[in-house]
């Protein structure tokens, strides 16, 4: 058991770093995608917001959460 809860530990110090290097990546995805998407204002709004919000979280070490807001933020721009 004891085995079991060091590798699950393990798997979980190792993710983050992962996401860390996400994050850069899907702000790089959405700055690049927004000047021609075809977005209402509101829309255009909450993919800004959403895109600063992750931006914040990343900085803060955040990074699931970040991944998490981004990916919002990609789907109403339509990016996989």
């Amino acid at each position: 058991m004891r085995s079991f809860v060091s590798a699950i530990a393990l798997f979980f110090l190792l993710a983050t770093p992962a996401y860390a290097f996400h994050c850069p990546a899907d702000i790089a995805q959405i700055d690049a995608a927004l000047p021609n998407a075809e977005l209402s204002e509101e829309e255009q709004a909450m993919v800004i917001e959403l895109r600063n919000q992750g931006e914040d979280m990343h900085n803060a070490g955040q990074h699931q959460e970040a991944v998490d807001t981004l990916a919002q933020a990609k789907e109403i721009l339509g990016i996989e």
